[in-house]
């Protein structure tokens, strides 16, 4: 059996040139059931107006292994930003869960033993959006799932690329000049 995987995170921002609304930025943890990330997972049951979570299934009666919790990261106020949150991003999550377990990415033998939960993004700006590329919101979403379950199992990035990248990459929402030495 492969160690155990207690507490893991990671996170992956994918996107399409030019259409932010479809924008992908899950941000993941993973762990054994019996662990802090379990007992996270059972608190999540509990729901809350606008950021219901779900589990992500591929179809009907089609749930992923490792167990997977989704949580909008923004208040769903209308039914055609639940539907794609609840259809295509549901979708996208699941089969990545999926194929990580296929890849080896996640270890077949912990399978059952671990759970995720996944932060989703879903833009408020996707209900206005006249012609949403749905094929394309899902394929964000599968690639950044994947990405940020590999970073995690992986501890990416490391602290040695964090320092050594300290004051060569700047938050993409902070513009400002100012540099804290």
């Amino acid at each position: 059996m492969s160690n155990k995987i207690m507490f893991k995170a990671g996170e992956a921002t994918v996107f399409t040139e030019g259409n932010d609304v479809i924008a992908a930025m899950p941000e993941i943890v993973i762990g054994c059931v019996d662990g802090p990330v379990g007992q996270a997972f059972a608190n999540l049951m509990a729901q809350s107006k606008g950021h219901t979570a779900m589990f992500a299934v591929r179809d009907i009666n089609q749930m992923v292994r490792p167990v997977t919790m989704m949580v909008p990261k923004v208040t769903l106020k209308d039914s055609f930003n639940i539907e794609l949150f609840g259809g295509v991003v549901q979708a996208a999550t699941a089969d990545a869960v999926l194929d990580c377990v296929i890849e080896g990415i996640i270890p077949r033998d912990q399978a059952n033993d671990l759970c995720i939960i996944s932060l989703v993004w879903i833009d408020p700006g996707c209900a206005r959006e006249e012609s949403l590329d749905k094929a394309e919101l899902y394929k964000n979403n599968y690639e950044a799932t994947k990405l940020a379950i590999k970073r995690a199992l992986n501890d990416e990035p490391s602290i040695d690329e964090l320092i050594r990248n300290r004051h060569t990459i700047k938050h993409c929402m902070w513009e400002d000049s100012w540099d804290q030495k």
